[in-house]
């Protein structure tokens, strides 16, 4: 498990994003209609589902320091927290 590297990666994430803006509101594009993207325990696409996003989500900051070097985005779902891939996020 890479919980560590997850914490680091996240207090580093939400610092980041809380000093240049409050969350901001997002929306899933880039899917087949009526398809949720995935809400992931760390930012990796083999992480464990803890949620989905059917149409929006706030976002906390994104970051490509990850794994697989791709982008993935803190967001939050009602009371649900996880990375989202940003390739399907657009802001509102």
């Amino acid at each position: 498990m890479r919980r560590p590297f997850a914490a680091a990666l996240l207090l580093a994430t939400l610092s980041v994003g809380t000093a240049h803006a409050e969350p901001q509101a997002y929306r899933v594009t880039g899917l087949p209609p009526g398809e949720a993207l995935s809400l992931r325990a760390e930012p990796d696409a083999a992480a464990e589902v803890v949620g989905e996003i059917r149409n929006r989500a706030l976002i906390f900051g994104c970051t490509n320091d990850t794994p697989s070097r791709t982008t993935w985005c803190r967001a939050r779902v009602g009371r649900t927290i996880g990375w989202a891939r940003r390739r399907y996020l657009s802001p509102e």
